[in-house]
């Protein structure tokens, strides 16, 4: 009984026995057996995050906020990755239920409706990150992206822009759609031509065709919006192969900024989220279910900040300064 209340922490052990116990403990070599306290305790102290693409660093920032929440916690993080694809989430989501995660975070790659339905099959509290839903009755944690990608639109046409397009990610993923609404609204409220929407992937390979695509209209757009950081790496990729500059040609902005580890001299004008927060806020709500299983659905929108660098350029027809 001693050596229990010392291992797992559940009652009054003297100073004296509690040292003579852990030096035992660690002469021995002992290891407590997780799994046969799991099933005692019906809790794994671990929750599972399922993002849609690891080697996005804006989704690699989300996953230390969230790791950085947990471990605070004193809870473990089971990381998995879907890459983008909806039939590998459904095969995801069950295999997380039965390791029996105490919860799970979610981007999901398209509304995440059924692994909504799934986690509450099993009774098990889920937060969906990132990404608008497709039900209305569960946690989100989300940034504005309508509002974000409005200041966007709003920067170019006031920079003298009247035709743009926009390189979105799937129809399917309703921040994609977000997104491109939120920027056409700038040009619609001007009175300008709608701009094109160009609908793929969130990939840098994506923004490449898309880009090229666009820039075979006629009349062909003198600004382009990605609306996330991997698409805009692609459209800068396609413009230079082009032979276009960037912005003396064509003004590119985006949504999501790099990490500042990863570039020296800060390019692509944005509206950036708040990644890090993002991850903590979506642990804190996940807890807040956990604990208050019947409390009525939040959706958290956070707000984007517009950094304004060089890749949106001068007001169009103004040369740059030597």
């Amino acid at each position: 009984m001693t050596v229990s209340r010392v291992v797992n922490g559940t009652g009054p052990v003297s100073p004296e026995r509690r040292v003579r116990v852990e030096r035992a403990l660690a002469d021995l070599g002992y290891v407590p057996n997780a799994v046969a306290r799991n099933l005692r305790t019906k809790r794994s102290n671990t929750v599972g995050l399922v993002l849609p693409d690891m080697t996005n660093p804006f989704f690699t920032t989300l996953a230390q906020g969230v790791e950085t929440a947990l471990r605070e916690a004193g809870i473990s993080l089971l990381l998995t990755n879907t890459d983008e694809r909806e039939e590998e989430e459904r095969r995801i989501v069950p295999v997380l239920l039965q390791h029996q995660v105490d919860g799970l975070l979610i981007v999901p790659a398209a509304d995440g409706t059924e692994a909504v339905r799934l986690c509450r099959d099993q009774g098990v509290p889920v937060v969906l990150v990132d990404r608008r839903p497709g039900v209305d009755d569960v946690d989100v944690v989300r940034s504005d992206a309508e509002t974000g990608s409005l200041g966007l639109g709003r920067l170019l046409v006031g920079l003298g822009h009247r035709h743009a397009a926009v390189l979105t990610g799937p129809a399917a993923v309703r921040t994609a759609v977000d997104r491109a609404t939120g920027f056409a609204r700038a040009f619609d409220e001007a009175g300008l031509p709608a701009p094109v929407v160009e609908h793929g992937s969130f990939t840098i390979e994506s923004g490449v065709a898309m880009a090229r695509g666009t820039m075979a209209r006629d009349p062909r757009p003198t600004a382009l919006f990605a609306a996330n950081n991997f698409i805009a790496i692609g459209a800068m990729r396609a413009l230079e192969g082009l032979g276009l500059r960037v912005p003396e040609d064509v003004a590119l902005v985006a949504f999501d900024d790099l990490p500042s580890a990863m570039i020296t001299f800060p390019f692509f004008t944005v509206a950036a989220q708040p990644a890090f927060e993002m991850g903590q806020r979506a642990v804190a709500m996940l807890l807040n279910r956990a604990a208050n299983p019947d409390a009525p659905a939040q959706d958290v929108v956070l707000p984007t900040e517009l950094l304004i660098r060089r890749s949106s350029g001068d007001p169009v027809g103004v040369a740059s300064p030597a």
